[in-house]
């Protein structure tokens, strides 16, 4: 294959570690007039979902062609050559933060693979909880790895599978997988997109003139002008070739869909629709049900910026409080910052979040955040309020505790570092400095986002990282457990 030379960045840095972020966006487009550009435009509308690095692979006809590169997507595909260096009328990006594999150039996707069937490429959102047992398997049979990433597993998989057709080895091969993706695949015969059994990671699929695109997010058709056509089901694969031709399979049966509920908390963006709801109306109903769950005698509703706006605009609208912009927040802040001393990495807050002291001196505050994590963040923003001279702090949440990890392509600390993992509520009041801590019931999480209720048989959402009700067997987890448990000196055979 041959292959453009490699735009590399500086690596980025996380001043906080204290977000829940979605792991990955991928875009993809097919029998499209400048399917590169395209790809590279519809990757900028997904950047917040991985900023950490961003790639693209294109298809001529005739050969493969790919860029990647550390940092953001205008950092790597933003000049005419950079999109000249990949062209054809078939393209896939994908832009990442580092879940299984960490971070570095050779994990950086789409991940490409000269197979007996000719060129294989593909960008993953998600992750394989059993990718370790699976890749062990298969480098004991022989396999060499270029990568450490989980999604290299599935090429392997499919080269190493039987079946005649390119479909049939990527069904043969996602049988053995267990987790959450959301694929974008490129062969010579056209382009496939699938989800997993479950839809965990979402995907939609639209059409710009004569083009089938395929995203993370229908903010990205907005931007790249497409028409939105419908999501890619749970299960379901969709095959498009270079004729337009469409097909549809569902190879995986038809179980009871789990969508991550956390898209419309913190992930996707608010002017895209997800699971056929307005991300951004999802949002302000979630602050009126914390409203309604957790009201507050106070004088300003203020949103931690820019993720707990919607939330607090439906909080106040809710409590007949006013909405105010109490925390000023500067754009002009990236996440490559470079931290010159440690005492400067603690001020990081400060550096993207400033108090709007004639708004809140004085005055009874209630934040309006999305989550909270491992707490750090929330306590270094009461104690600016505090600071600036409000006369009460009090914080209010829209979702449930976070007390548990997330195994399927969001980057969440450790369970021992979750705050709501290791403290009760007052506990975690106290930690965070506030005057009261409130946060959204998972039953009023649900009937913010359209549902009467959570179905505790059967839950519509995948809500794991609230409730520890994960959806699909955690092999490598069990694994990992199972050899922490044994003892010293221990005969592995004796068991």
């Amino acid at each position: 294959m041959p292959m453009t030379p490699l735009n590399v960045t500086h690596p980025f840095l996380d001043a906080d570690g204290d977000k829940l972020r979605e792991e990955c966006g991928i875009f993809g487009a097919i029998r499209a007039n400048d399917a590169a550009a395209a790809t590279a435009l519809g990757l900028h509308a997904l950047q917040h979902r991985g900023q950490e690095a961003a790639g693209i692979v294109s298809y001529d006809g005739k050969e493969f062609y790919a860029s990647r590169g550390l940092g953001h997507v205008a950092e790597n595909f933003s000049s005419a050559e950079a999109i000249a260096a990949l062209p054809g009328h078939m393209a896939a990006g994908h832009v990442r933060y580092s879940t299984t594999g960490g971070a570095g150039l050779r994990n950086v996707q789409p991940l490409y693979a000269d197979l007996a069937s000719g060129g294989f490429a593909v960008a993953h959102n998600g992750n394989i909880s059993n990718a370790g047992a699976l890749r062990a398997d298969l480098v004991s049979k022989g396999s060499i790895f270029q990568s450490t990433s989980d999604t290299e597993v599935i090429i392997h998989l499919v080269a190493t599978s039987r079946y005649p057709t390119i479909a049939d080895r990527l069904v043969d091969a996602l049988r053995l997988v267990e987790g959450a993706y959301a694929l974008i695949v490129m062969t010579p015969e056209g382009m496939i997109a699938c989800r997993d059994p479950l839809g965990i990671r979402p995907l939609v699929m639209g059409r710009m003139g004569d083009a089938t695109v395929f995203a993370s997010e229908t903010v990205a058709f907005d931007v790249v002008g497409a028409d939105f056509i419908r999501e890619v089901e749970p299960g379901e694969l969709v095959l498009v070739d270079f004729a337009g031709e469409i097909r549809s399979v569902r190879p995986f049966g038809s179980p009871a869909p789990r969508p991550c509920i956390f898209e419309h908390v913190y992930f996707s963006r608010p002017d895209s629709v997800f699971a056929g709801r307005s991300v951004y109306e999802a949002r302000k109903a979630i602050g009126t049900q914390l409203a309604i769950e957790a009201p507050c005698e106070a004088d300003l509703v203020v949103p931690v910026p820019d993720s707990g706006v919607p939330a607090a605009i439906g909080f106040a609208m809710q409590s007949g409080l006013p909405f105010e912009l109490g925390i000023i927040r500067s754009h002009y802040v990236g996440r490559t910052f470079i931290q010159p001393s440690d005492g400067a990495r603690h001020s990081s807050v400060k550096r993207k979040h400033n108090a709007n002291r004639a708004l809140v001196e004085g005055k009874r505050i209630v934040l309006i955040d999305d989550s909270i994590v491992r707490g750090t963040t929330s306590l270094k923003i009461v104690e600016m309020m505090r600071e600036a001279g409000a006369a009460e702090v009090h914080f209010r949440v829209a979702s449930p505790p976070t007390a548990h990890s997330c195994f399927y392509g969001v980057d969440t600390p450790e369970r021992s570092k979750l705050l709501a993992a290791r403290m009760d509520l007052e506990p975690m009041r106290e930690f965070i400095k506030a005057d009261s801590l409130a946060f959204i019931s998972i039953d009023g999480l649900y009937r913010a986002v359209g549902q009467e209720k959570r179905n505790t048989g059967c839950p519509q959402f995948c809500d794991a990282c609230f409730t520890g009700d994960y959806p699909t067997s955690l092999t490598d987890l069990a694994l990992a457990e199972a050899r922490a448990a044994q003892l010293p000196f221990a005969d592995p055979k004796a068991a």
